[in-house]
């Protein structure tokens, strides 16, 4: 099972391509989009409440069996760590192995993550490529369980996205026809 950790602030056809490339091009059956309240090593800004992110992965993953929003990091102590999040679906779903899907562009930094030996010893991550973050070869020996996949190079962010609404420009095929009806009647990230 592969877990795409993100804020989702909004959900954009990105993240559902990345999730659809892992569900049915390497040998994880579903992917879930995990929701996590706030990054430890991001800034808040323009973050939207937690539930309304929820509802837009909701919105964007219905009617696809291999993608699932996932909200367990929304009932889980802050900030949010990753190996706890993994403990507490590991405890929930015994039976599963997950697998953490990353971009290369996380892998310099895993070091600093929150219990991170303990981390690289038990999860199998699976990175896809990120513009202007190629692994060097000494980070991809001592990374022992990353897998990296070919998965397609996509330059969509949700930052883009906020500004694109901000400015009162369309945002049509960036986000999936329902996140879009969902942003325009709530009117969230406008001025």
């Amino acid at each position: 099972m592969g877990l795409l950790f993100g804020s989702f602030n909004p959900v954009h056809v990105g993240h559902l391509i990345l999730a659809e490339f892992f569900a049915t091009r390497t040998d994880l059956a579903e992917v879930w989009l995990v929701v996590s309240p706030q990054n430890p090593f991001k800034a808040a800004v323009d973050l939207l409440p937690e539930a309304q992110r929820l509802r837009l992965v909701e919105l964007a993953v219905a009617g696809n069996p291999r993608l699932r929003a996932e909200a367990i990091e929304l009932s889980l102590p802050r900030p949010s760590y990753t190996i706890v999040t993994l403990e507490a679906l590991r405890q929930r779903h015994p039976n599963i192995n997950f697998v953490l899907l990353m971009g290369t562009d996380n892998l310099p930094d895993l070091s600093r993550w929150h219990r991170a030996d303990e981390l690289l010893a038990t999860t199998d991550i699976y990175a896809y490529p990120r513009p202007g973050h190629e692994p060097s070869p000494a980070l991809l020996t001592s990374l022992l369980h990353v897998r990296l996949c070919s998965a397609p190079l996509l330059d969509i962010s949700a930052t883009l996205i906020r500004a694109s609404l901000r400015a009162g420009q369309s945002i049509r095929y960036l986000v999936p026809a329902a996140v879009e009806t969902e942003l325009a009647e709530q009117q969230w990230y406008r001025p």
